[in-house]
């Protein structure tokens, strides 16, 4: 069960939003010479895939969900010592600080071994040293995967320079992170409500590594704003464009609002990598793909600009209308 120390009202959680068919989620196959090719298309349409053949190892994948586990289950007043999160850390149903809430509890980790804080301290000290290590260890492999896709990214889309994309991710002052989400199973009272786990939003990062449990409940959104659930599968991982990706391409690839809901018969535990630039990165469209400013859709701006401005807006806002070019308006003089 998720407690809070302090009260948080969550009415806004519980709604009644219907059951949707499974959407056909495109699989790429890391090991297909078509992979590139398969990838581009995928985030064109949908902002969204899932991948196989991708090199991690499954027990790997399951020892860290199981720590994870071993976490949640601890008493609540062990849990609240590495909380509340700022940003990391562990969290209570509040999603951010503007408000938003959801049945689910969390922990975020700075993915960067070089930087450290005392709630994520707190964690480690409360479960074994496997869970660090698995921490450690997942993270590195599934930071490869990450460069990887962008790399088939760069390669798809013509961009001569391969790691033009990855090379963000793999800098040392990289500012990703990792996620590990509980979402517990509903309440008996409430079992014929839909429980919000995670409200739509966007990624703000340049791409989500997503590995869950076969627990059902992600849904992404279409193009025509229909919702569709994605079935579950814990060998494979699904892949988000984020915000930064979608401006770096000028809009061809779009961010995928997705969402949560809370199963009320399962536990569902999912583990997020969000491969982000270093701080002082700049974001605008790639000029090897688009050469002249004027046709840019987003203006220029820093990662460190683009996290201050996500972190003060709500979970659901339409972030990147801030950073978006307003048309020059021309005017016809009368003569």
């Amino acid at each position: 069960m998720v407690v809070l120390s302090q009260h948080v009202a969550l009415d806004n959680h519980l709604s009644v939003i219907p059951t949707y068919k499974p959407v056909l989620v495109p699989v790429v196959d890391l090991t297909d010479p078509e992979a590139k090719t398969l990838i581009v298309k995928a985030c064109e349409e949908f902002g969204f895939f899932k991948v196989v053949n991708h090199g991690v190892r499954p027990d790997l994948m399951t020892r860290l969900e199981q720590e994870a586990v071993g976490f949640f289950a601890l008493p609540q007043s062990l849990k609240n010592q590495a909380g509340p999160p700022e940003p990391y850390g562990y969290g209570s149903k509040r999603i951010g600080p503007n408000g938003d809430v959801g049945w689910i509890e969390y922990i975020l980790l700075n993915a960067n071994p070089q930087l450290t804080s005392p709630k994520t301290s707190a964690i480690f000290r409360q479960t074994p040293q496997i869970f660090r290590e698995a921490v450690e260890e997942y993270m590195k492999e599934v930071k490869e995967v990450t460069c990887k896709v962008l790399e088939m990214v760069a390669e798809g889309l013509g961009i001569e320079t391969r790691d033009t994309l990855s090379k963000m991710v793999r800098d040392e002052k990289s500012d990703s992170c990792l996620r590990m989400n509980h979402y517990p199973t509903a309440e008996e009272e409430a079992e014929k409500m839909v429980k919000v786990g995670f409200g739509e939003h966007t990624d703000p990062q340049i791409i989500s590594v997503l590995r869950s449990n076969n627990t059902a409940g992600l849904q992404i959104c279409m193009k025509d704003g229909s919702w569709v659930a994605v079935p579950p599968d814990q060998s494979s991982f699904f892949i988000n464009v984020g915000d930064a990706l979608q401006v770096m391409t000028n809009g061809r690839f779009k961010s995928v609002k997705h969402r949560v809901l809370a199963d009320t018969r399962r536990s569902r535990v999912s583990m997020i990598y969000f491969g982000g630039p270093p701080l002082s990165q700049k974001i605008a469209p790639l000029p090897c793909l688009v050469p002249k400013q004027e046709d840019w859709l987003y203006k220029e701006f820093t990662w460190s600009q683009y996290k201050s401005s996500a972190y003060k807006s709500k979970l659901g806002d339409y972030r990147l209308g801030l950073f978006e070019k307003q048309p020059l308006l021309t005017h016809r003089s009368n003569v």
